[in-house]
């Protein structure tokens, strides 16, 4: 049974774990338990409060997640309460590297993780697919995230780990998120801006979750070398204007509009 508050805390690139998150977070309202959700990106782990269940939710990326997701979780504030804890993410298929190594980090550091569950979404990246394969998913995955949420609730929830293969994709992943980060892959995967279809809104730097893109003198926008490729900058540009050099034939998706990640 979860604690009178669920902080969750959460990052979504294109809109897929947004949607888990809200789904969790009505099924908990509905079920008498309180929750306030916290943007991982403009969160401070410090912060935390250990007298709440906290909620973990955030897309797979390169098997695991996002460098400064793993940021966050790594670091969380020791706690000696038996805090709660739980995590979801959302993921086109296979993850492997994030499971077993985010419950070994939060149970070290003395929480008691209740759950995880693992939801597959409409991707978003290489290759995206029709409007009704999409559509199904989420609807396949919002049925996926009221039941779990109601064995959160319930108490029914479980967080197990593989330890061999966990670890081993935990670190293939590290390796991988190391590549993405250096500064060739930076060179050959920037994502660049279409001064023509712009329209200089700015809504593309303040979506950025790493401060990557700033504006030029003349007001349009300049990406830098620290791309995450969480990709909401060429998804959810409201005139497309952000070309993704990684998606085939540049096709791009996104769950939600830009102002939800606004609000």
């Amino acid at each position: 049974m979860v604690k009178d508050v669920i902080d969750f805390y959460y990052f979504s690139g294109t809109g897929n774990t947004l949607l888990v998150v809200k789904k969790m977070k009505d099924i908990f309202t509905e079920n008498g338990v309180p929750v306030n959700l916290h943007k991982i990106e403009n969160s401070k782990p410090e912060e935390v409060n250990l007298n709440h269940t906290i909620g973990l939710g955030f897309p797979i990326a390169e098997l695991s997640t996002y460098n400064f997701v793993w940021k966050f979780i790594r670091a969380l504030p020791e706690t000696d309460q038996d805090t709660e804890i739980f995590m979801v993410d959302a993921l086109a298929g296979f993850s492997g590297g994030i499971v077993g190594p985010v419950h070994e980090i939060v149970r070290k550091k003395g929480y008691n993780p209740i759950g995880v569950e693992e939801i597959v979404m409409p991707p978003n990246i290489f290759y995206i697919q029709d409007g009704k394969a999409c559509n199904e998913k989420v609807q396949r995955g919002m049925m996926k995230a009221e039941r779990y949420a109601l064995d959160i609730v319930s108490g029914r929830s479980k967080w197990g780990r593989v330890p061999l293969i966990s670890d081993v994709v935990y670190y293939i992943s590290l390796a991988g998120l190391k590549v993405t980060k250096s500064n060739l892959n930076q060179k050959l995967l920037r994502l660049e801006t279409n001064h023509e279809e712009c329209r200089r809104c700015g809504i593309c730097v303040k979506l950025c979750p790493v401060n990557n893109i700033t504006l030029s003198e003349d007001k349009y926008p300049v990406h830098g070398f620290n791309c995450e490729y969480c990709l909401r900058c060429t998804s959810l540009c409201p005139r497309g204007a952000v070309s993704c050099p990684i998606n085939y034939k540049g096709k791009t998706y996104r769950a939600v509009k830009a102002r939800e990640f606004l609000e």
